[in-house]
C-alpha cells in the first residue's frame, strides 16, 4: 500500500504525496479528520484518486506513527 505514496523534493517541497498526482497526503489526511468520507473525498475533491489512494494516505499515517519505516520512492 505505501508505494502508492512518494517523496519527490520537486514536488510541494518534498511533503509525502500520492503518486503520480500532486496531492499531498496531508490534505486528504485533513479531509478524513473533517469527517469526509472517502467516497466524497473522491468525488468532491479529488476525483483523480481512487479508493486505494486514500487508504494508502491513511495507512501512511498510521506508519509513521507506529515508527515504521514507509519506503516511499521518488515519483515514476
Amino acid at each position: 500500500m505505501l508505494d502508492r505514496i512518494v517523496v519527490d523534493p520537486t514536488v510541494h517541497f518534498g511533503k509525502p504525496c500520492v503518486r503520480g498526482t500532486r496531492i499531498a497526503v496531508y490534505c486528504v489526511l485533513e479531509l478524513v479528520e473533517e469527517g469526509v468520507a472517502f467516497s466524497e473525498i473522491i468525488a468532491t475533491y479529488y476525483p483523480d484518486l481512487t479508493l486505494d489512494d486514500v487508504k494508502a494516505c491513511v495507512h501512511y499515517a498510521a506508519a509513521l506513527l507506529r515508527g515504521e519505516e514507509t519506503h516511499t520512492g521518488e515519483a515514476a
